[in-house]
């Protein structure tokens, strides 16, 4: 089948079978590999991906269920000039990724949430909910919380700097 998608704000064309999960057109096709693939069952939350703004598990979706969206993976954070997502700086300075295979999912769902409802933030059990749908084996999730906290300070403007070296206020 004919796929036309939109990856990280590049138009692209594909000829796909209808059973390919986007995680794997993603990767092998596109060569975006910073999506992982841990469980291929939606659980571990590895191959999140943003499909029109919102969260998914991209070993869930199929990629003719694509056609015509728009996907932005972890390689689609940056700014234009090749600086990092105010949630990419905050996990570097919280400490909030060790063996980093999780880390994309949780970049991807922290920045979905984010630009949707950043009230997430105000309640803590709201947002230990949502970090709790991803599976992190070695951080322990406390500093995946401040980092999301830090981000959301950054991105609405009531944080003086969050870069690395910089405190946020």
């Amino acid at each position: 089948m004919n796929v036309e998608l939109t990856v990280n704000g590049q138009a692209h064309r594909l000829e796909v079978e209808s059973r390919r999960i986007l995680a794997d057109v993603l990767r092998d096709d596109l060569g975006l590999t910073a999506t992982h693939l841990g469980c291929e069952h939606g659980v571990c939350g590895a191959c999140t991906v943003l499909v029109d703004g919102a969260a998914v598990r991209s070993c869930l979706l199929l990629a003719v269920q694509c056609n015509g969206r728009s996907v932005r993976t972890v390689e689609g954070l940056e700014d234009a000039a090749g600086e990092p997502h105010p949630i990419q700086r905050a996990f570097s300075a919280e400490h909030a990724l060790q063996c980093g295979f999780c880390t994309p999912g949780f970049l991807m769902l922290a920045v979905g949430t984010l630009e949707s409802d950043s009230n997430v933030v105000e309640e803590p059990d709201r947002l230990r909910e949502l970090l709790s749908s991803n599976l992190c084996r070695c951080t322990g999730y406390e500093g995946i919380r401040r980092a999301v906290l830090r981000a959301n300070a950054e991105m609405s403007g009531t944080a003086e700097d969050s870069r690395p070296g910089h405190e946020v206020s």
